[in-house]
């Protein structure tokens, strides 16, 4: 299993299309076997899928996610936990365990509202919610 989290400071960042890291985890036999932290190179929303596709990842986990990104990484073949938060590690640990307290319905509402000039870049959703 290859694991992508997103990734800013030790922390899960909460706005998958914005993030500037990964940090991915290789697990074999339920243990972390090594993990390392990736820029995305300025790839963002769309574009991620396919940079996680092309790092082996099949398993992300994330904050928040719009639909768009949702879809991207389903026709990618990589499973989503959306709406975590917290360390890292220790949400890759509690996924490990069968632990990971996620939200299976996880949407960026901020998405919906379509010249508003929102931005998450240095993330703090303000009225919008990530979750």
């Amino acid at each position: 299993m290859k694991v992508a989290v997103t990734y800013e400071n030790g922390m899960i960042f909460q706005h998958f299309g914005h993030t500037e890291y990964f940090k991915i985890f290789d697990i074999t036999d339920g243990k972390i076997t090594n993990s390392e932290i990736v820029s995305t190179m300025g790839s963002g929303h769309g574009a991620l899928a396919g940079f996680l596709k092309a790092q082996g990842v099949d398993t992300l986990i994330c904050g928040g996610i719009g639909g768009g990104a949702r879809m991207a990484l389903e026709e990618a073949g990589i499973r989503l936990y959306g709406g975590a938060a917290g360390l890292a590690d220790d949400a890759v640990n509690a996924l490990i365990s069968g632990n990971l307290s996620f939200n299976p319905e996880v949407r960026c509402s901020h998405h919906e509202h379509s010249g508003s000039g929102h931005s998450c870049g240095s993330h703090g959703c303000g009225s919008h919610s990530c979750h």
